[in-house]
């Protein structure tokens, strides 16, 4: 999952709190309209993955009580943009999460966490998590307009 950097990424190493996030969204977003092929929507659905990414990230830090900077990586290519958010919290088994209600459910209302990862796969084209004891590694892919069409 993890690949070498390139002149082609930004790198972006935030403290863990919240006042960060926006920061987050908006430099995903300005890498993101650097390639006309991604359309608004798209660019919105992939700030709220990472938003969401990011405050997971946030919050597994401040479990341990830890100082250590969050890394977000995003990468624009030919036909999609990346983007990696690393923490060193806890880390988490993604299979422990348990099953949400279906969406006409009323139980659904008196959910009030674990709908990050859901959200995050619904809203990327591709979604991946890597997680140990050291740490969590997501990964969010969002193609082109023309990649899907094609």
């Amino acid at each position: 999952m993890k690949r070498a950097e390139s002149r082609r990424d930004v790198v972006l190493e935030i403290p863990a709190r919240a006042d960060y996030l926006e920061l987050v969204r908006a430099v995903v977003a300005a890498a993101a309209h650097v390639d006309p092929g991604f359309g608004d929507d798209r660019i919105e659905d992939l700030r709220l993955a990472v938003s969401e990414a990011t405050t997971n990230a946030i919050r597994a830090h401040a479990s341990l009580g830890s100082d250590n900077r969050i890394r977000v990586r995003c990468n624009v290519d030919d036909d999609r943009i990346e983007v990696q958010v690393q923490d060193r919290g806890p880390g988490f088994d993604p299979g422990e999460i348990p099953e949400l209600p279906s969406i006409d459910d009323p139980a659904r209302l008196l959910w009030e966490s674990g709908l990050g990862l859901p959200l995050m796969r619904q809203l990327t084209d591709e979604s991946e998590w890597e997680s140990d004891d050291e740490g969590t590694l997501v990964r969010l892919v969002v193609y082109t307009r023309s990649f899907l069409r094609d």
